[in-house]
């Protein structure tokens, strides 16, 4: 096995890589596992481009997450058909409701769950009995409780379902969003279609980095929760993304594996062509206890999982915020040549910080050469001003060509890389031309950043107060339009920078 044989240099033995992926695969139930060499990458596209959709317990109480999902479509401006089923109902929402699956006249590609655990073996046998391509069961309480009846039925459930040739999508997930069709998690969630696609054994994660993500400006061309995996699982839809020409970023949060050796297969397929970023749950010994009880998974041995990441070139994380803030510096930044990073606005005491910051993520605050310091003087009088790196700026802002022509004679110099601009809204709220200092500073970034050839990143600061928060917002929304990464704290920016750097070192 080849990649065990490369992992040896990272302390990793043969033995040990082979025992890790027999244990991230599923035990043997009797069931068939219909995915080990399922070339599903290339075949998955009617998940996110299906002709029509059931929804089977649609509802008219606005309170149901049946309703919340029809009408979720509806706004989305999903463009097939969609069939509410409700044996109860003639009609929802304008649209004629029917009592099943198998009354539809036309065709069914899709069909989406929320009934309850007990409806969801007739349902498979209806939908089997259709030619339904696919089945979401967003419902829980499957194989994740626990329960050993619980698991049988969802194996029962699978094995109807591939007798037919219809795919299963969870139990326990939320399922597909994919803003290109007008399929979404809930009502609201963002049209826009973007580079990153996401995949996620939690729909709660899946759906807070949906909802959250449009105001770091990053966008997705697919995101799927694929819950419990008792079907299509995390190797299938790595499979998809790594070969989908929609998606250049590629992000997941995982728990555990159901086909180990196709994810690592995946993994070194992407390797070069797409960074892959990963938040790994189950880290810790009460991490992986929670993983049994969520999804139903194995976290498997840190250690090999850690050698296979750097094996294969995918960034880590800890967090969510973490994943996406690797996500903006992919979706915004062009790599910088180097590590030395010039800091321009910090001020006064904050500038110790951003140094060690900087220093501690292991990109270098070089000094700024007497050469620039004495040109930045000719245009910056106020008393007390910091001209070494970092290099504090007038508390009003300069004027736009002041700006622009400071950043310029930052980032001309050698020494440095890269550049982080610390702007810090509270300053402003209250002056009288507040909003139009932070509109003039905005514009004369975006402008700046077109002039030169080296990054720039932006750090947006405040307090937290109410005004402060808005303030952010609004300068985060333009300066994210004009094509500029921005972050809430230095140490955030420049963790993702350096980790950003890494990953090309590493190409």
């Amino acid at each position: 096995m080849a990649a065990s044989r490369r992992l040896l240099k990272f302390g990793i033995t043969r033995k040990e890589v082979l025992c890790f992926l027999r244990t991230l695969a599923p035990k043997n139930t009797g069931t068939k596992h219909y995915d080990d060499n399922d070339n599903c990458g290339s075949r998955l596209d009617y998940l996110f481009h299906p002709r029509s959709i059931a929804l089977a317990g649609a509802s008219r109480d606005p309170a149901k997450r049946g309703n919340e999902l029809l009408h979720g479509f509806m706004d989305a401006g999903y463009k097939g058909q969609i069939y509410p089923i409700n044996p109860g109902a003639t009609e929802i929402a304008g649209l004629k409701a029917y009592p099943s699956v198998s009354a539809i006249p036309g065709p069914v590609d899709y069909v989406i769950s929320v009934l309850p655990v007990g409806a969801a073996k007739p349902l498979t046998e209806d939908c089997a009995a259709k030619g339904v391509k696919a089945i979401q069961f967003y419902t829980a309480g499957f194989s994740e409780t626990g329960d050993p009846a619980m698991k049988k039925r969802e194996e029962e459930i699978v094995a109807i379902a591939r007798a037919a040739g219809t795919r299963v999508l969870g139990p326990n997930c939320v399922g597909i969003y994919c803003p290109e069709t007008g399929m979404v998690f809930h009502v609201g969630a963002s049209k826009k279609s973007g580079p990153v696609g996401f995949i996620s054994q939690s729909g709660g994660n899946s759906e807070d980095l949906v909802w959250a993500a449009p105001l770091r400006g990053v966008y997705f061309s697919k995101a799927i929760s694929f819950g419990n995996a008792a079907d299509l699982n995390e190797s299938d839809f790595l499979e998809y993304l790594v070969h989908d020409p929609a998606t250049n970023i590629v992000s997941g949060y995982l728990e555990g594996f159901k086909n180990g050796r196709k994810f690592v297969d995946q993994l070194r397929q992407a390797q070069g062509k797409k960074p892959v970023i990963i938040l790994k749950g189950g880290r810790t010994e009460a991490g992986t206890r929670a993983v049994a009880s969520h999804t139903g998974s194995l976290a498997g041995k840190m250690a090999v999982w850690d050698a296979l990441c750097q094996q294969y070139g995918v960034v880590q994380f800890c967090s969510l915020d973490e994943l996406l803030d690797m996500a903006v510096a992919f979706q915004y930044m062009k790599p910088p040549r180097g590590r030395r990073v010039a800091v321009i606005g910090s001020g006064g005491g904050a500038s110790v910080q951003a140094a060690d910051d900087c220093e501690t993520c292991g990109c270098p605050v070089p000094k700024l050469p007497e050469s620039a310091r004495a040109e930045l003087r000719t245009f910056t009088s106020e008393v007390g001003r910091f001209f070494a790196n970092p290099l504090d700026s007038p508390t009003r802002g300069w004027a736009p060509e002041q700006f622009q022509h400071a950043i310029k004679i930052v980032l001309d110099q050698p020494e440095m890389d890269f550049l982080i601009v610390f702007i810090g809204v509270d300053i402003t709220l209250f002056l009288h031309d507040g909003k139009k200092i932070r509109d003039r500073t905005t514009e004369a970034l975006i402008t700046a950043a077109g002039m030169v050839d080296k990054p720039i990143v932006v750090v947006l600061k405040s307090g937290g107060s109410l005004e402060g928060s808005q303030a952010v917002l609004e300068q985060q929304a333009r300066l994210v339009e004009g094509g500029l990464p921005v972050y809430p704290t230095l140490p955030r920016a420049v963790s993702a920078v350096s980790r950003l750097i890494a990953w090309h070192e590493r190409q």
